[in-house]
């Protein structure tokens, strides 16, 4: 029996590419492909022995991932989206989060909840695979790629704008707000807003509100683990009902100041759908002294190539990508004084150091106010 491991050149390019993404996208794997007695597989192992399943082997690259995928969820999180997916415990024994099996069919249907397509690209999972995560699935995969080609700095400006949250959270704590609601909170990336908050005033209170399914997931088994902190499914669409909900208001006391995050969430709003009466609704419930924190992408200063791709990447996606000028995303903080630096690009925002000696391809702007 012969075994060849194929090198770069001899494999074609579509089965190269797939490789390629492969090795970039799970770098705790050594992957491979071989062929044995004509027939070509794939091959993953896992470069620490202690950390859980080890080996993979594979005729369909695609299930492979699949199954890589499935490998780098925390416990907590699989078994989560193991009582999600089945609720009623009626699966019965299946493999446990270190013991994947090899199915015909890519098994992550079987931990995904009720309701999700994972076949349409979500804009929580894109982003996700933009900051180096692994929860996402190769639609997302295939339409964050399209963006990152007219933005070739895509995952540093994501980056960028995950500090600007940092830093408007730290700056929030330290001007006497002590309770958060981070509107389409995304599948959690250290830190997270109650790490940031809890590093300038331990006991923080924060609330994480998404509408994808799998995010709540993630959010209750990772971040809603301690007293203060909630995770709740709820779509910033209806902010009447998330303001009224049960888990929300046990957290947060609506007679004192809040933050309120809405962190690279508007831009998936469309104008029939009135972001600035979205905003308006949070800020009626708050009081004086409270918060907002807003970044959003904008159209000023970005190619109209590059706004003409991102929209089309986001196209057949769970939400459309929706560019707003500057003058746009000021009117969303209309009650609210906008503190220094006012509206200014995420990567800058309260930053130290020298600024960027030149602007990215997709411009981001982040701002935080205070309510009159």
């Amino acid at each position: 029996m012969s075994i060849d491991h194929h090198g770069p050149g001899a494999v074609g390019d579509h089965a190269h590419a797939a490789l390629s993404h492969l090795q970039a996208d799970f770098p705790g794997f050594r992957i491979w492909e071989e062929a044995i007695a004509g027939r070509t597989r794939y091959v993953a192992v896992r470069r620490s022995l202690s950390a859980g399943l080890h080996t993979l082997v594979t005729a369909d690259p695609g299930e492979l991932r699949a199954e890589l995928d499935l490998s780098e969820q925390p416990p907590a999180v699989m078994a989560a989206l193991a009582r999600a997916a089945d609720p009623g415990g009626q699966a019965g024994g299946g493999p446990s989060p270190g013991e994947r099996r090899m199915t015909a069919v890519a098994p992550v249907a079987g931990v995904v909840p009720p309701g999700i397509d994972v076949r349409v690209p979500s804009p929580a999972r894109m982003y996700d695979f933009y900051l180096g995560g692994k929860d996402n699935f190769p639609a997302d995969r295939e339409a964050a790629r399209k963006a990152l080609s007219v933005v070739p700095q895509g995952r540093a400006v994501a980056w960028a704008n995950r500090r600007f949250m940092v830093r408007a959270v730290k700056y929030l704590a330290r001007h006497g707000v002590r309770q958060f609601i981070d509107l389409g909170t995304g599948i959690p990336t250290s830190p997270n807003v109650h790490e940031a908050a809890r590093a300038i005033v331990p006991g923080a209170a924060v609330v994480y509100v998404d509408h994808d399914p799998i995010v709540t997931v993630h959010s209750r088994a990772l971040l809603a683990t301690q007293a203060g902190i909630a995770a709740i499914g709820g779509d910033i669409r209806d902010p009447h009902g998330i303001l009224a909900n049960d888990e929300l208001r046990e957290v947060i006391d609506f007679s004192q100041p809040v933050g309120l995050l809405f962190v690279a969430v508007l831009h998936f709003i469309s104008g029939e759908e009135n972001p600035a009466a979205i905003v308006a609704a949070f800020a009626d419930a708050v009081p004086a002294g409270s918060h907002l924190v807003i970044s959003h992408i904008t159209s000023d200063g970005t190619g109209p190539h590059v706004v003409a791709t991102i929209e089309e990447a986001y196209r057949n996606a769970s939400a459309a990508a929706v560019f707003r000028t500057r003058d746009q995303i000021a009117d969303l903080f209309s009650g609210f004084d906008l503190v220094p630096p006012g509206l200014t690009e995420v990567s800058e925002w309260r930053r130290s150091g020298r600024p960027a000696a030149s602007p990215p391809a997709l411009r981001f702007l982040g701002g935080a106010g205070v309510k009159r």
